[in-house]
């Protein structure tokens, strides 16, 4: 969770009232923060900065309907979770176009298109296969149930943080998880069989 709460809604204030500088602190105070959890979606750093930049341009144009009703923190990842959702959808709509193409080469049988290498600064190097393994099962969880893992098994946020980012009850929250965890177990499962038994 983002520290310096109070810092954080002094320099919102400020930024409504049409400071660079407080923007500029913002921005250095939260960018860290807003790229782990761009990173826990879509695993690329190239995808996860380029989801920041839109999620800063998002703060600097709305501050001014920022109303105070949740902390300066939840509305900074609620629009953190939103771009990194978008940027999916799109990336999504461009893979279907993209596997109309063959992914082997017809005379050789080689791959021609391999997954990017997977990279986290949270995560040690000698952990990176298995993050890697874990982020693609992740990948496959429904939308729901990804932000709720992201927002609280990597991002770190507690059950009552991570409602108020997803705008849903407590016990959503802790709903989705539990389901978020069973289907993470059978794919996981079914994917350390097939590493045993090639």
């Amino acid at each position: 969770m983002i520290n310096n709460l109070r810092d954080l809604s002094l320099l919102v204030k400020e930024i409504q009232e049409g400071s660079n500088q407080a923007f500029r602190e913002f921005y250095d105070q939260t960018k860290s923060q807003v790229f782990t959890l761009a990173l826990g979606y879509v695993h690329r750093r190239e995808d996860a900065e380029e989801i920041t930049q839109d999620v800063f341009v998002e703060v600097f144009r709305s501050a001014s309907t920022f109303k105070g009703d949740a902390s300066p923190t939840t509305w900074l990842y609620r629009i953190a979770v939103n771009k990194s959702l978008d940027f999916l959808k799109h990336q999504k709509r461009q893979k279907r176009f993209a596997f109309l193409t063959s992914l082997f080469d017809a005379s050789t049988g080689d791959v021609l298109h391999h997954p990017t290498d997977f990279y986290h600064p949270g995560i040690a190097l000698e952990n990176q296969e298995r993050a890697a393994i874990l982020f693609r099962a992740i990948d496959k969880l429904s939308d729901k149930q990804k932000t709720a893992y992201v927002l609280t098994k990597i991002e770190g946020l507690n059950n009552i943080e991570a409602a108020a980012v997803m705008v849903i009850s407590v016990g959503a929250v802790e709903s989705l998880l539990q389901r978020a965890i069973e289907n993470l177990k059978k794919q996981l499962a079914g994917l350390y069989k097939t590493l045993q038994n090639p």
